[in-house]
């Protein structure tokens, strides 16, 4: 294949213009490369990567148009001590994020930056989160000197002239800046096959919508579409202008009688978040389809209810424990097309991780070692990715590309517990239901730091991606209900990890889980039965679906019984949690812990 021929610049947009000419100043890279988005360009980035030693391609039988990518052993991961909020004001970026300056900051990457694409080409990325031209969407320019990255942005993103035409003349876009940090002497000069610098500064600058992002080349450090942009930067937008970059799967549920809800859910991680996005359901005649699994911006409708579209086009997920058990959608889903991140080659040129079948042996690890079962350390890294395009997805929803979006019925919050949490409680009122996100709570387990059991609280699964002070968050969320009133979605907190006395889990999850859906649906329709109790309302006895299921009635009284010692128990742990956020708490999270602990007496 020829070398990429120049490409014309569609645009006039002197923002553009001007903020790409300003990079390749400081950068000073060797050529300026404008991404126009098509398949063509799309595979010569591919090409680059295999030619520049960075990847290889698959065994095309097994994985047509796929390739392998490993990275540096020191670059493997978001860098959330070296991810940073530039607010203008200290107290703005609140307890739970990193802050610094923005002028010193600036100054720091602008001496790292200086000169730091010598030798290289930077790539000019227009790309759109939401389907272009959507009231919903968001656009951004990112310039990058990390052909990965492109090739990521491709599929996670709309990128390209079209990307431009939808601009216009506006100044409205996320400027993103991108560099590995390590400049060659000349184009000819000798590379290594993952460039990145053991500096590392992730950097957003909410007021005036930038992110700086240096010496890391890996997901969301060098992606700058999807946490930086589409959680940090957008959580300070959607605040500013009264709408909600959220955490969230987005999945379309239809009962037998062909009525239809759409549910947004926020999980952290280990909770089976994508899982839940690509269900399968067991009752007969119900059938679920994910818009998304891991994003999701809602804005309010001409009908004053809130619509939602997942700004993303692709699933960058984490491959360990992803396997036909857990999650046969997402398995179907990476059949071709695919770039795997520092996952395990076979030797029949295919890819394998933990969790997935049975080990191969003998295999080729993420670090290009031999290995074989039993050899002591894993054959895939943990936080080993896959990168795929989510039209390939065989339940996704015909509507996840409507630039309408779609209207949210129910949100749900969840955590791992293996107590005091029941299966499923259906929340108060919405604001009783932000209450229940902000007390969202997983416990530790053997494999973190610290006491097993211990909680560790991450509201609305937003603990590392809120662009703002929290405090300020929890008020937003409230603002937002009651401007919506009445035709705001549900609440519901469910806990799919609920554990017997011995450590076994009560509830077999999964796809399991489509039963705690339906009373979900049918909560909305106003015809499954509940209960009221001190924590909200619970099913109703015979309300949840549960022929076929093999489960037994001591198992089911325990999932949905109400501790009210253990929640009383945790009462001085949501004060301290809350306590945080000082003076920024609304009021209203304290009156919601206050009546808690009232109806618990």
């Amino acid at each position: 294949m020829n070398a990429m021929p120049p490409v014309e610049v569609k645009t006039t947009n002197p923002a553009v213009l001007a903020f790409v000419e300003e990079a390749r100043a400081l950068f000073k890279p060797e050529n300026v490369r404008w991404c126009n988005g098509t398949k063509w360009e799309y595979q010569e980035l591919l090409k680059s990567l295999v030619d520049a030693g960075t990847a290889q391609w698959l065994n095309p039988a097994k994985r047509p148009n796929s390739i392998l990518v490993r990275s540096d052993p020191a670059d493997v991961a978001r860098v959330e001590d070296q991810t940073f909020i530039c607010s203008r004001s200290k107290d703005d970026a609140g307890p739970t994020n990193n802050w610094a300056g923005p002028d010193e900051m600036k100054r720091t990457l602008a001496q790292l930056y200086d000169g730091a694409m010598a030798g290289r080409t930077m790539y000019v990325v227009p790309y759109s989160m939401g389907p272009i031209g959507s009231p919903i969407a968001g656009i951004g320019v990112m310039v990058t000197d990390s052909a990965y990255a492109v090739a990521n942005m491709h599929i996670m993103t709309r990128v390209g002239d079209r990307v431009l035409a939808a601009l216009g003349q506006s100044t409205d876009f996320v400027r993103g800046l991108h560099t590995v940090g390590y400049p060659l002497a000349s184009p000819s000069a000798a590379d290594v096959p993952w460039p990145c610098n053991k500096t590392k500064y992730i950097s957003h600058f909410p007021e005036t919508r930038e992110i700086w992002s240096y010496g890391s080349g890996y997901g969301g450090n060098a992606l700058l579409g999807k946490k930086c942009h589409a959680l940090r930067i957008a959580s300070v937008k959607a605040r500013d202008e009264g709408w909600m970059a959220e955490h969230m799967l987005i999945l379309k549920l239809t009962n037998p009688e062909g009525r239809v809800k759409y549910v947004a859910a926020a999980f952290p991680s280990a909770c089976g978040k994508t899982n839940l996005a690509m269900l399968v359901p067991t009752i007969p005649g119900w059938k679920a389809e994910t818009l998304g699994d891991d994003i999701c911006w809602m804005k309010f409708g001409a009908d004053g209810r809130l619509y939602a579209i997942n700004p993303e086009t692709g699933f960058f997920g984490v491959a360990p424990g992803t396997s036909n058990e857990s999650n046969l959608n997402a398995m179907k889903t990476l059949h071709a097309n695919i770039i795997y991140s520092n996952v395990a080659l076979t030797d029949d040129g295919d890819v394998w991780w933990e969790g997935m079948s049975e080990p191969p042996a003998p295999a080729i690890d993420w670090m290009r070692r031999s290995w074989t079962p039993g050899s002591g350390r894993p054959a895939a890294h943990p936080n080993a990715r896959f990168t795929a395009p989510a039209a390939q997805c065989p339940v996704i929803a015909k509507e996840w590309e409507d630039p309408a979006g779609v209207p949210i019925d129910a949100i749900l919050f969840g955590g791992r517990r293996a107590s005091v949490v029941p299966l499923v409680s259906e929340a108060l009122s919405w604001r009783h239901g932000t209450f229940l996100g902000s007390i969202m709570a997983s416990e530790k387990t053997a494999a973190a730091a610290g006491k097993v059991g211990e909680l560790r609280r991450d509201p609305m699964a937003m603990l590392p991606f809120c662009g703002y002070h929290m405090g300020d968050y929890f008020q937003h969320w409230i603002t937002v209900g009651e401007k919506g009133g009445s035709k705001m979605p549900k609440i519901f907190y469910v806990n799919w990890f609920r554990k017997s006395p011995e450590g076994k889990f009560l509830w077999p999850g999964y796809a399991e889980n489509s039963r705690v859906l339906k009373w979900i649906f049918e909560r909305c329709e106003g015809t499954a039965g509940a209960v009221d109790t001190p924590i909200g309302k619970l099913p109703a006895e015979g309300a949840l679906d549960l022929n076929g299921l093999n489960i037994a009635p001591g198992a089911l009284s325990e999932l949905l019984r109400v501790d009210r010692d253990g929640w009383r128990t945790e009462l001085p742990s949501i004060r301290e949690h809350f306590a945080t956020f000082g003076a920024k708490l609304p009021a209203a999270l304290n009156e919601e812990l206050d009546a808690l602990g009232q109806r618990l007496g």
